[in-house]
């Protein structure tokens, strides 16, 4: 099935297809890193975000974090780094943060913490469902393709998940990078569709 026939026809299996404000299935002109900044400064917009860059090998008792118990995956010196710097980078750009929904895996709640993002909320759908595509559901992508349809007022969503999540949700927008930030909003006709893209390690150098 085309990617167009099959994503129109989950958006209506999810319900939002024909609504006002639907998701559309192509995203229009992309904006400049620098126009999204100027955009989530006056809010409603849904930022996706992978998180920052984390090993695919689980640490062991010597590696990983006090606390990790459960030695999940964690981020490593550079997707620290990057992380913490996007958050000041945030505050210093003077972008608006509301609802913060997560992965409950552990480098998703690292990313969310070094960056001090406000009260995240983890949620099960957000999760990576074993690390590959398979273990994710397609209840799981229609939650997520419903959410970001949900655009806040004055404020900026963040939602921190995986790329397995967003391969399955969001065919049409290729690799997402460990990090990489998915800007949602209105597009010219009204429907909301991805306005731009940032990169993590880009965020600081827009905050100068």
């Amino acid at each position: 099935m085309h990617v167009h026939c099959a994503l129109t026809a989950v958006f209506a299996a999810a319900g939002i297809l024909g609504m006002p404000g639907m998701l559309s299935v192509a995203s229009g002109q992309a904006l400049s890193p620098e126009a999204v900044v100027t955009a989530l400064r006056r809010g409603g917009h849904v930022v996706v975000l992978r998180h920052a860059r984390s090993p695919s090998e689980t640490p062991d008792a010597a590696t990983a974090n006090a606390d990790n118990p459960k030695r999940e995956r964690q981020l490593d010196a550079i997707g620290r780094a990057n992380a913490t710097a996007m958050g000041t980078a945030l505050r210093g750009l003077r972008i608006p943060v509301g609802d913060v929904l997560t992965s409950p895996t552990y480098r998703a709640l690292e990313t969310i913490r070094l960056a001090q993002l406000p009260s995240p909320q983890p949620i099960v759908e957000l999760g990576d469902g074993g690390q590959s595509m398979q273990g994710v559901t397609d209840a799981d992508a229609a939650w997520l393709r419903a959410r970001v349809a949900r655009l806040p007022t004055g404020t900026n969503t963040f939602i921190i998940t995986h790329m397995p999540n967003l391969a399955k949700a969001f065919p049409e927008w290729g690799a997402v990078a460990e990090g990489e930030a998915v800007v949602l909003g209105r597009d010219d006709i009204g429907h909301i569709a991805p306005i731009g893209r940032i990169k993590i390690e880009d965020w600081p150098r827009l905050a100068r």
